[in-house]
């Protein structure tokens, strides 16, 4: 048994212990559903009688050991379906998952002692003696719907880490206390970069100061594109139907956009609608009655006028290639757009910036003859090398395959992921990268880039996904080197991915203190007296015109108050300016991070020193000049 494999049996084996354990302290009324092991440690779901809180903690995790000091033999047991609703008749979710089961269907049970036993598949412990070494700590409790629909059951969910020494749990929880000091949400709120509303969920408000870097993430995006032959574009972000059903995404994607349906008509009187369902999933659910007014228009998204938001580029750009002729010689074409995307998202699901309804891409559709695939593919690679090199992160890929609501042809599919492998294989060698099976999108394989933060977590950000399925959708062609008309392949591309995302990992990989090139404000200035204003004013203007973020504190507030407030807000350099500096046209330093001053340092040379941290978009500050 490998480490992946145990780390899998201890793991699923303690969420049995501590379902036992939870059900000896709150009595046989419990309700437990399920407990899978997760990535570091386990849950289970239950309906208990009264709420578990922090202080129960101790108190369960006590149990569990004194369960596991019993020495309690792991039973298997396979079971009829009669035999094992018979065995969970007063479990109504164990009940729901046998009764699911198909009747042919090998249904096991795992006893630990004689007083305690589960469905499930296994593989366990032997003996819980097997789980005197391993370590955990319960983590926190929350609610959570069975099967995660929020029309059913509300369960308790206890999350319990699990780790195969006491140093490998404390080393976690350390890590774990670290990300909630990254936590892009507090250092978002902090820094006065971004809020959201309920009035809009899951659609951030940029404030100045996170607007100011927002736009310096598309700058840099810009100029690398701009390298490599890209050239940029704009579409309507409100489309006709009729574009997502030639695209294909009104059968894969419908439920996920915003949507303005069309008119069908206006009700003449007052009128109710019986039979309707909240969920249309839930059979038990009462229906009930919709009362609507009279002079009400009727909507119906079948209609030929409805609209629907953008929740992706892709369709306007086919739509953009197809305007006009092309020729081989044309090709590859790069179209960029930064347009804002919408997608619904389960109020559950939305999570800050990570998991956003409103959001923009470093979107891209090239288009391409077969024979430039590799050579395109292999660019973008070396873009992707550029851009996360930046900002001092690594990222592996992984190639996702065919899903099983794929459309077009299989050969067509063959043959592209045929080429994202070759690709693959020369650039990370065989076997450097993983395979993903049935994970590609409805309409080609891809390569997803995983980048790698300051804690060592990993993030999807990039992906690289081949597309032959579009083109064809769209009627697109171009005129070959023998005068026949072709098709073109469409490589859809993004580096950044969800910039809202990707912020939301560079806040936390950075923990706020953001390199020079990308510092919401890169200098503040202090004027230590009202009097000093004159001169501050010529340096932050020297600043500006080098394009240079800059803030200045012209007020008469106490010098101590203006650097503090430019250091909260982590600005890399804070400049004081007094009678010295304004006599010598000089400037005093505060760097980000040190006690350290920079004295008599000529106006020019520190001009100078900004612009050429943000032309290299260095990581580190310079110290000393």
């Amino acid at each position: 048994m490998n480490k992946e494999e145990y780390l899998q049996v201890y793991r699923h084996s303690l969420a049995h212990i501590l379902a036992k354990a939870v059900i000896e302290l709150y009595g046989e009324e419990v309700q437990y559903a399920i407990g899978p092991q997760i990535e570091d440690g386990c849950y289970y779901d239950f309906v208990l009688p009264k709420a578990v809180t922090q202080d129960d903690f101790k108190t369960i995790e006590d149990k569990m050991r004194e369960i596991i000091k019993r020495r309690e033999d792991w039973t298997r047991k396979e079971v009829s379906k009669s035999e094992a609703l018979e065995m969970f008749k007063n479990q109504k979710f164990k009940t729901e998952l046998i009764n699911d089961l198909p009747e042919d269907e090998v249904i096991t049970v795992y006893y630990t002692g004689d007083d305690y036993v589960d469905l499930c598949r296994g593989p366990h412990v032997e003996n819980s003696q097997e789980l005197f070494n391993a370590s955990y700590q319960i983590k926190s409790v929350s609610g959570a719907y069975w099967r995660g629909d929020e029309h059913r059951d509300q369960l308790s969910r206890i999350y319990l880490y699990a780790f195969p020494s006491k140093d490998e749990l404390k080393q976690h929880i350390k890590m774990i206390q670290e990300a909630m000091e990254r936590d892009h949400k507090k250092i978002g709120a902090a820094l006065d970069l971004f809020m959201f509303d309920e009035t809009a969920p899951g659609m951030p408000y940029w404030l100045p100061r996170g607007w100011k870097m927002y736009q310096a993430l598309l700058k840099y995006s810009r100029e690398v594109q701009e390298r490599h032959g890209y050239t940029e574009i704009a579409a309507p972000l409100v489309n006709n139907k009729k574009l997502w059903l030639i695209s294909g995404h009104w059968a894969h994607y419908v439920n996920n956009m915003f949507m303005v349906p069309g008119v069908s008509g206006w009700l003449k009187a007052d009128a109710e609608i019986p039979g309707v369902l909240e969920n249309i999933n839930e059979p038990a659910e009462e229906p009930k009655n919709i009362k609507i007014q009279a002079g009400s228009v009727i909507y119906n998204r079948e209609q030929d006028d409805t609209m629907a938001a953008k929740p992706m580029n892709c369709p306007n750009a086919m739509m953009t290639y197809k305007r006009t002729n092309h020729s081989y010689k044309e090709l590859p074409i790069r179209y960029s757009e930064y347009d804002v995307l919408h997608r619904k998202e389960k109020s559950g699901q939305m999570n800050g910036l990570f998991r956003v309804q409103e959001f923009r891409q470093d979107d891209d559709h090239t288009f391409v003859m077969e024979s430039q695939i590799k050579e395109e593919i292999a660019d973008v690679i070396s873009i992707a090398d550029e851009i996360y090199k930046t900002f001092g992160v690594t990222y592996r890929a992984e190639l996702s395959t065919r899903p099983e609501d794929f459309m077009g042809d299989i050969e067509v599919w063959n043959r592209a992921e045929a080429a994202l492998k070759e690709i693959l294989d020369e650039k990370y060698g065989e076997g450097g990268y993983e395979v993903n099976e049935g994970d590609g999108a409805f309409y080609g394989p891809k390569i997803d880039l995983q980048i790698k933060d300051a804690l060592g977590r990993e993030w999807q950000c990039g992906t690289v996904q081949l597309d032959f399925q579009l083109p064809h959708n769209f009627g697109l062609t171009y005129q070959a080197q023998d005068g026949t008309m072709q098709m073109p392949v469409v490589i859809h591309r993004a580096i950044y991915g969800s910039l809202e995302r990707f912020i939301g990992i560079i806040i936390e990989n950075f923990k706020g203190v953001f390199p020079f090139w990308l510092s919401p404000y890169q200098v503040g200035i202090v004027p230590i007296r009202v009097e000093h204003n004159e001169y501050a004013e010529k340096v932050e203007k020297a600043l500006m015109a080098a394009g240079v973020r800059v803030e200045a504190d012209y007020s008469d507030n106490n010098m101590k108050e203006k650097i503090k407030k430019f250091k909260n807000y982590k600005d890399p350099y804070i400049l004081v300016i007094g009678d010295k500096e304004a006599a010598e046209g000089t400037v005093s330093i505060n760097v980000r991070g040190s006690n350290k001053q920079v004295q008599n340092v000529p106006l020019e040379t520190f001009v100078e020193m900004c612009k050429k941290l943000n032309t290299e978009h260095s990581l580190e500050l310079i110290e000393s000049l």
